[in-house]
């Protein structure tokens, strides 16, 4: 007996080592919808062909066709071809390529000059350490041209991205989280801006009204309602995990609230970890842009610092002579455009070719603001006849869709904002500014139903800006508001190209025009 007990096998005795691996998180899970990956790759493609039509096109400029394939050239085309990898690799390192940045907003723009200049310092240091003679001449061509196509490739890639999300392609799913009231008016932000891709799936709320986290300047019941059956709060707080994997979540939003404190949100982080999804936060004070926010740790804490709005200083002093060059430019251009329309005018119906009107504009001060005129002589007197159509019934701003009033000629004026033209003059006389807020009536001051709405008139008002390319007299009247505050706010020379660069777009495509 004792002889078999010592030949028998010995007991198993359970590790505690064993299971350690069940008790660590998994490494965080990485999701790429299929449209961002085909995106990005179209990126790649694009910087790529950049790149070697650039450099082609430099070579021809400084060598001539005829010489372009000679030998003492061919260290040209290995230089082409190596610059490919790096210039593609220098964009993916300065973060060109993520998603989060790509179809919206300026940053992808930033980080893509941002790679120039690290490509460019690349080279040039190159070049020197390898005693290489390069014509001056061609690298500031290849430079050039490269960074110039690889800025129309993405915007071209934007325009299509956009046109299939208006078609509800390449969207991305949103999970809100929040209280109702500060959830609803986040959603109705996002589900506003179609340019961002945001399709809102429904919303992780707990409890009523956050007494604490009031609603932003779009009224929480009126968010609600116009939300109401579209999106419905499809889960607890304490379920958004779950949520996420049934609804097929790509991000999750955090609205500001009391209800999800500092531990709560860390924990949030680390359940989303697994499911791979994008966890983005906002900040309880809003409508606030990037270059004034700056983020500095202080005694272990990430703190935002917000810089004061600039209403003043050099910069503004730049836009203003900015603003006189492109009014002189742009007069010269469409001089003859209003010259025939002038004629058009004239020969349309009675009345003169301008009409002035008194905006209010900077600091309050009132000005003669000339347009085209668009109407027939005394429409001012016939308000009443149209007061009933006013698509713009929430707020002191009056805008009619079929208004008689118009002449023909003046419609076809306002479809194409060909009316607006004679403020160039404004501009240059220092009244007006190329972008900015939408010049009021005096009559919209008087009604102004808040003392933030007067903060539209701390800077000159502009003949494009953020209204006119968002929607025009398509918006309601709060969010009109909340864009001018914006611009005034956030104001800075790459929002101002951004402006007038889509204001090409809201043109061409007459949004909101009539």
């Amino acid at each position: 007996m004792a002889s078999d007990l010592e030949n028998a096998a010995p007991l198993h005795k359970p590790n505690p080592s064993d299971h350690l691996t069940d008790l660590v998180p998994a490494l965080p899970a990485r999701r790429r919808a299929p449209w961002r990956v085909a995106y990005v790759a179209g990126l790649v493609s694009v910087d790529v062909a950049a790149l070697l039509l650039a450099g082609l096109a430099a070579a021809l400029v400084r060598f001539g066709a005829t010489e372009v394939n000679a030998a003492p050239h061919l260290p040209y085309w290995a230089l082409v071809l190596g610059g490919v990898p790096a210039w593609v690799g220098t964009v993916a390192l300065s973060g060109g390529y993520e998603t989060r940045v790509l179809g919206h907003g300026t940053e992808e723009y930033k980080r893509l000059f941002n790679a120039l200049a690290r490509f460019a310092a690349v080279a040039a240091m190159g070049a020197y350490a390898s005693q290489v003679e390069v014509a001056r001449t061609f690298m500031v061509g290849m430079i050039v041209g490269t960074i110039a196509l690889s800025l129309l490739g993405r915007a071209v890639g934007r325009r299509v991205l956009r046109a299939a999300r208006r078609r509800g392609l390449a969207l991305r799913r949103v999970l809100i989280v929040g209280t109702p009231n500060t959830a609803f008016p986040m959603a109705s932000r996002l589900a506003r801006d179609t340019t961002a891709g945001f399709s809102v799936v429904g919303l992780c709320a707990g409890g009523g009204r956050d007494r604490r986290s009031p609603s932003h300047d779009v009224p929480f019941e009126q968010d609600r309602r116009r939300l109401g059956p579209q999106l419905q709060v499809i889960g607890p707080l304490s379920h958004v995990a779950a949520v996420v994997r049934e609804h097929d979540i790509d991000t999750v939003a955090v609205a500001p609230s009391s209800a999800i404190t500092p531990e709560a949100l860390r924990h949030l982080a680390w359940e989303l970890e697994e499911t791979g999804v994008d966890l983005v936060v906002a900040p309880a004070l809003v409508d606030v842009a990037g270059p004034r926010i700056h983020v500095g740790p202080v005694a272990g804490l990430p703190l935002l610092h917000i810089s004061t709005p600039e209403f003043s200083g050099v910069r503004h002093l730049v836009k203003s002579t900015q603003d006189r060059l492109l009014a002189v430019l742009a007069v010269i251009i469409t001089a003859p455009v209003m010259a025939a329309i002038a004629v058009a005018i004239r020969r349309d119906t009675p009345g003169p070719v301008l009409f002035r009107q008194t905006r209010v504009g900077q600091g309050g001060q009132t000005f003669g603001m000339i347009k085209f005129r668009s109407m027939y002589v005394g429409a001012e007197e016939r308000l009443d006849e149209v007061a009933d159509d006013n698509k713009h019934g929430d707020g002191p701003l009056f805008k009619a869709v079929d208004d008689p009033r118009v002449t023909p000629v003046g419609r076809f004026l306002r479809k194409w904002s060909l009316d607006e033209l004679p403020q160039l003059f404004n501009v240059l006389g220092g009244e007006m500014s190329i972008v900015g807020p939408r010049p009021p009536l005096v009559s919209e001051v008087l009604d102004y139903d808040s003392q933030a709405v007067y903060r539209r008139l701390m800077v000159k008002p502009g003949l494009t800006g953020l209204w006119q390319v968002s929607g025009r007299a398509d918006l309601p009247w709060h969010e009109a508001v909340r864009l001018d505050l914006y611009y005034v706010e956030n104001w800075s020379p790459a929002l101002d190209a951004t402006i007038l660069w889509r204001t090409l777009g809201a043109v061409l495509e007459r949004r909101g025009a009539y």
